[in-house]
């Protein structure tokens, strides 16, 4: 019997107690999923502590940042649909103690290896952790309004560990050192167990589809092989037999995933989808979006300590004012796309990201902080006016049956570009490099070409939706 069941049979004083049982769940799912999201840029503090003490480069660097994302990436959907079919409380309480346990595995690595190993299972967990949360919280608001609220509430608090990361993470290593970032989800990953293991009723959707193993490890395989190639390619040379064999590899296992989930009844990416319009827009632009933030922020703090010289708390506190704009803007996006349109916010949204990132490749080692803050401001807002549109988009071009998938494919496609633009702009500063360039040169480069990329993106929104979607 769910909570929503036995409230409705015993009445008023039930009623008291369901919405006791709501808050705790609300609050539990809103932890996993903050402790998710802090874990996806509290990293970014630590990168420059990790190099050192690692004794490693920057394609260790890159390697540590998207073992995690690529895990996340091509895991989400299946997590979802693994959720339906065995248990929404099964698959949270099983990612957060795969979560916890690979966070303790991170911070007592002692190799760059272990940590990409710890890195990888972090992933796997959080891939369960993050869309049974959601899950949970939808099965127990029934009613439209509430639940619509309820996410609004887990999406905003939540969030929080965006904001939270570049703080948590300069004071954390520049206390204690890199493997504290790690460490720290331990206690919060402890106590949100022995909680959801109290206050969590199990809910599934027997109607959940099978489960798409086949397009699962394509997805994996191809996105990794496609990874492998763009990371590894300046150390070892665009030329060498290793990578070519990587990238051909890429292209063979892509398009044996394209044509597999053309031919599954249920597969974990409808081809069909992708006929609509809205949907396709809104995903295309959904990994320009990941490319460029998550591509360009990976660089923040190595601008700031290997550039300009501040400390890793300094750093960490420099960055602040793109989560930050971001956590104060992400709330009105979706109500500036009701009013204005879906294509008007986005595009500009896209623009101003564009604007902010090439500004902040003008950026060098004598440029005041009072002259690098707005711009790093400037690229917050505009990719806030972008994801909660995209992803409404994105739900607006399928059926209300699969708003879920679609709201999981945003996610996974914003990962997808999270990938690439960690290992696209970590490419170019590493050939920038080998070409005699100094690192400060690098970094502008990889600026300037995530605006450009971004740039390019708000101009296909602007004209591919110049006509309403059919």
């Amino acid at each position: 019997m769910t909570t929503h069941d036995a409230a409705t049979k015993a009445g008023p004083p039930a009623a008291v107690g369901m919405r006791s049982s709501r808050a705790a769940l609300l609050t539990v799912t809103c932890l996993g999923q903050f402790m998710v999201l802090l874990d996806s840029t509290i990293v970014g503090a630590a990168l420059p502590d990790m190099q050192q003490r690692l004794h490693t480069q920057l394609t260790g660097l890159q390697w540590i940042v998207d073992a995690y994302v690529l895990l996340v990436a091509m895991l989400l959907l299946s997590g979802g649909v693994f959720a339906d079919r065995f248990g929404r409380r099964r698959v949270f309480l099983a990612g957060v103690v795969v979560f916890t346990l690979a966070s303790a595995l991170c911070s007592a690595a002692s190799s760059i290896g272990w940590l990409i190993i710890g890195r990888v299972l972090q992933g796997i967990g959080a891939a369960a952790l993050s869309p049974a949360s959601l899950a949970l919280l939808s099965a127990a608001h029934p009613v439209a309004q509430e639940r619509v609220k309820a996410i609004g509430l887990w999406a905003g608090f939540s969030g929080i560990g965006l904001a939270a990361g570049p703080l948590a993470g300069g004071v954390l290593v520049d206390a204690f050192g890199w493997p504290a970032i790690f460490l720290v989800n331990v206690p919060i990953g402890v106590v949100l167990l022995l909680v959801a293991l109290r206050v969590l009723d199990e809910s599934r959707n027997p109607a959940a589809p099978a489960i798409d193993v086949p397009g699962t490890v394509l997805s994996v395989l191809g996105v990794g092989a496609l990874t492998y190639g763009l990371i590894e390619g300046g150390s070892r040379g665009w030329t060498s037999p290793v990578i070519l064999g990587s990238f051909a590899a890429a292209v063979v296992i892509l398009a044996a995933f394209v044509a597999v989930e053309a031919r599954r009844p249920a597969p974990m990416l409808p081809p069909r989808l992708f006929r609509q319009r809205l949907f396709t827009v809104s995903n295309t632009a959904m990994v320009v979006v990941g490319f460029a933030l998550m591509g360009s922020s990976f660089f923040f703090s190595q601008f700031f300590v290997y550039v300009q010289g501040s400390t890793i708390l300094g750093a960490g506190l420099k960055t602040l004012p793109a989560t930050l704009a971001m956590v104060v803007v992400s709330p009105y996006a979706g109500r500036l796309a009701a009013r204005y349109g879906f294509r008007i916010v986005v595009t500009a949204g896209l623009a101003l990201a564009g604007l902010g990132l090439l500004a902040l490749g003008l950026v060098h080692a004598d440029t005041g902080y009072g002259n690098v803050w707005w711009r790093l401001a400037v690229v917050g807002i505009g990719f806030a006016l972008t994801m909660s549109p995209l992803t409404g988009a994105a739900i607006q071009a399928v059926s209300p049956q699969e708003g879920g998938l679609a709201s999981g494919i945003s996610s996974t496609t914003r990962q997808i570009g999270a990938v690439l633009g960690v290992a696209v702009l970590g490419a170019i500063v590493r050939t920038r490099e080998s070409a005699g360039a100094s690192f400060e040169a690098g970094l502008t480069s990889a600026f300037l070409a995530a605006g450009a990329v971004t740039l390019v993106g708000a101009a296909v929104t602007g004209l591919w939706l110049v006509k309403p979607s059919r």
